[in-house]
């Protein structure tokens, strides 16, 4: 399949919609074995692999979820399925909770693309 066409999976549960996306939500952008989250985006409600996937695919811009909202289950472990709240997601040190499967770390860099930081 080429990296520019849509593939959703829905290995745990929540359909992950992206780019060539594998079972542990990965996608085309994102593929490292840590790269295993994926992030129900606030403007829509859906799954995507990535803030990237979301843009290509969408035909509207992303809204951060706000602080209020950080008890919303809105990351999913790619390797379990569990669905961690924003709050959980932001303290667990990249690891999950339920699986203790790595995150990566790296990911950090992006949260003020998915949640309001200030």
């Amino acid at each position: 399949m080429a990296a520019t066409e849509q593939m959703d999976t829905q290995a745990h549960g929540p359909k992950v919609l992206g780019i060539a996306v594998d079972p542990e939500t990965r996608c085309a952008h994102w593929h490292g074995p840590t790269d295993i989250i994926a992030l129900r985006m606030k403007c829509c409600g859906d799954w995507f692999s990535c803030y990237d996937c979301h843009t290509q695919i969408t035909n509207h811009p992303a809204l951060t979820w706000p602080k209020e909202e950080r008890a919303t289950g809105a990351i999913l472990c790619g390797a379990c399925g569990t669905v961690l709240s924003i709050d959980d997601y932001l303290v667990c040190e990249s690891i999950c909770p339920n699986c203790d499967s790595p995150f990566n770390p790296g990911c950090a860099i992006h949260h003020h693309l998915y949640f309001e930081i200030i």
